[in-house]
């Protein structure tokens, strides 16, 4: 996370932005210390909900405080697509200010000084984004045009009357680094990228910016670059793997806070300081630092940590140097966290696994917690759906593994249910806790869910994050089958009825599993996966540059290693595949071509195992819009009614 000056670019990629818990939860029994299930045997009555009732529930993202804090700015589908909407910190109906009906539209933030605002948005989900601006009058221009390029926000300078931005539009590969006069728009290059280098963060006095080079997935450095000399100072020598970023320069522009893992198993903070080049410590736990950042004039520091799928946020009063209490509210996460300018108050989300996030307000000095959504569709009763719990089973090699466990009310050892493994994308993301819609809907239809945290997963230090390199196909699938097999164990779960499912790399465990140990699973819904990784290796966004030889170390080189990827992709081994297959692709997806999934259902189909295709010609690599993602829904629970439901030696077609 950045310092206040690009809080607000951060806040807007809500998507990828790890979620925040009230308080560092207690760690959670290991599966020999706790049989997972025990206290919840009896089934209670559950409700059955439509598609069409989860539907209705409201997504959101963002928190933006306008320049007097009496609104806030937020990004939600409650219109069937993302818009950009703002409600009365008091509380109130919520306005909405932008009425695209095509794409997607996220929030960056008001303008300090006006009423101005910053959303941006892509095409179809290209993930070409602009940079646009709103006017009060309703106005709407693009600054920065152009079909070839992408733009992101990068935050507010010291003084507010400019703003960053990273653009593409020089070279396809790298991004290059503006600031924008904020009444003009005219603009000026801070730093143009001719290495392959990811700009950081830009310290507030404007003299610094901070880079980070991507060497492995798990290998990195972070360097000081001067804006008047051009010159750069390599901050993070060493020997073996170790991750260094950075995080944010401090308000006074004195110090530089990196996120680092060198010498321990897990990311600490550390601060780098300017003027004497010392390195030191400054907060650590026994699991992941993600991020910390200041608010505005540096009277709070807030600080993430990834807690056993969960994060346990923590504020500090950096003058007392003591940790501050949070807001009493139900277990859930805290999400999009924003301080306003004048540090009296801030703006959150909160969600836990049975509710969607909702926004909130917080005033430090009274201590009040103003709730100003509403996001879970009423007709929806929060006990009809279920709680997640952290287990854990030894795989093949005695690995422990985590996961995120779903029951179904109904599921009984008298009345066991079919069940799934749901795998995470990446390589390399995490399945968490928290209020997962595709997940709730099935699970309220009666499917046990399993979301496994393989080895490879972020969030367990970084021998098990390194534990898959150059080993997908293998181990990490390996231990999706020892998933099946302690599903198997669950005195509610019927182990001769448990599928496979996932998106992006999930989708191609899904793919590998059916290709790779066809009789384990009975079925698989691969959401956007990759079949064949030469081509997907090879193809990968232009701007993906800094981390090509990042992801080659990863999964493997396709101009020396084709042997291997080859025997690792199920598109060509695809005449292996037995069980029934569902494959969900949108059309404009740059990560994982719609090629990608187009060969792998032919290549199924010439086998006549029943497999079933769904494209959207309107999404990219990933869901924006409800009428997708309703269909989407509704077809995999068909499918897995049709072929997981009924018994396992049931005819399959």
């Amino acid at each position: 996370m950045p310092t206040w000056s690009s809080l607000s670019r951060a806040l807007t990629a809500v998507a990828l932005v790890p979620t925040l818990a009230l308080a560092a939860p207690k760690p959670e029994p290991t599966a020999t210390e706790k049989k997972p299930g025990a206290v919840r045997e009896t089934a209670r009555p559950s409700k059955h909900y439509a598609i069409e009732q989860f539907m209705k529930t409201t997504l959101i993202r963002g928190a933006s405080f306008s320049p007097d804090e009496q609104r806030v700015l937020y990004s939600s589908n409650q219109t069937g697509i993302y818009n950009v909407f703002s409600v009365p910190v008091k509380g109130g109906k919520p306005t909405q200010l932008t009425r695209s009906t095509t794409d997607s539209t996220f929030a960056v933030g008001y303008f300090p000084q006006d009423e101005r605002i910053l959303f941006t948005k892509d095409q179809g989900g290209n993930e070409q984004h602009h940079l646009y601006v709103r006017t009060p009058d309703g106005k709407e221009k693009d600054l920065t045009p152009g079909d070839k390029h992408r733009a992101s926000f990068f935050g507010w300078s010291r003084d507010e009357s400019a703003f960053y931005v990273l653009t593409n539009e020089r070279d396809e590969r790298f991004m290059d680094l503006y600031r924008y006069d904020a009444k003009t728009f005219e603009r000026t290059l801070l730093y143009q990228n001719e290495g392959g280098l990811d700009v950081g963060d830009v310290s507030p006095d404007e003299k610094w910016l901070s880079l980070g080079k991507t060497n492995t997935t798990s290998d990195s450095d972070v360097y000081l670059f001067n804006v008047a000399t051009k010159e750069s100072k390599h901050l993070s020598p060493h020997k073996g793997i170790a991750t260094w970023e950075s995080a944010t320069f401090d308000p006074t522009s004195s110090s530089l806070y990196l996120i680092t893992d060198e010498g321990t198993e897990f990311t600490r903070a550390v601060r780098y300081v300017l003027a004497t080049g010392k390195m030191e410590d400054v907060e650590k736990t026994d699991w992941d630092v993600m991020y910390t950042y200041f608010s505005k004039n540096g009277a709070l520091r807030v600080t993430g940590i990834n807690a056993d799928g969960r994060t346990a946020i923590r504020l500090h009063d950096v003058k007392a140097g003591k940790q501050l209490d949070l807001p009493k509210l139900p277990e859930g996460d805290i999400t999009g966290v924003s301080i306003g300018r004048s540090e009296k108050r801030m703006a959150f989300h909160h969600n836990g696994d049975r509710s969607p996030s909702n926004l909130y307000v917080f005033d430090f000095a009274t201590k009040k917690v103003t709730r100003l959504t509403d996001t879970l569709n009423p007709e929806i009763d929060a006990k009809d759906l279920v709680d997640a719990e952290v287990v854990r089973f030894k795989s093949f090699d005695g690995m422990e593994i985590p996961n995120i466990l779903f029951k179904p009310h109904q599921a009984t050892a008298k009345q066991q249910a079919p069940a799934l493994v749901w795998v995470h994308g990446g390589p390399g993301g995490q399945s968490r806790k928290g209020y997962n819609p595709m997940i709730q809907y099935l699970v309220n239809h009666g499917y046990v869910v399993l979301a496994i945290n393989n080895r490879g997963s972020s969030g367990y230090g970084k021998t098990f994050y390194t534990a898959d390199d150059q080993k997908h196909g293998k181990e990490p699938l390996q231990d999706c089958v020892e998933a099946k097999k302690y599903l198997a164990t669950l005195p509610y779960v019927d182990g001769s009825r448990v599928g496979i499912i996932g998106g992006s790399y999930g989708g191609y465990m899904t793919l590998a599993a059916l290709a790779f140990q066809p009789d384990v699973f009975n079925v698989g819904v691969d959401i956007f996966g990759v079949s064949n990784w030469l081509r997907t290796l090879k193809s990968m966004p232009a701007h993906w540059e800094s981390r090509r030889q990042a992801l080659y170390q990863e999964v493997g080189n396709p101009e020396t290693q084709e042997a291997m990827l080859r025997e690792v992709s199920p598109l060509f081994h695809a005449e292996k595949i037995r069980k029934p297959l569902l494959v969900i692709q949108g059309a404009n997806d740059p990560r994982v071509l719609k090629a990608e999934s187009d060969e792998i259902v032919q290549a199924v189909q010439k086998s006549k195992v029943p497999v079933e295709y769904v494209l959207f010609p309107d999404e990219g690599h990933g869901f924006t819009k409800k009428k997708n993602e309703a269909e989407a829904y509704s077809r995999t629970r068909a499918f897995l009614d049709q072929y997981l439901k009924k018994p396992a030696n049931a005819p399959t077609n």
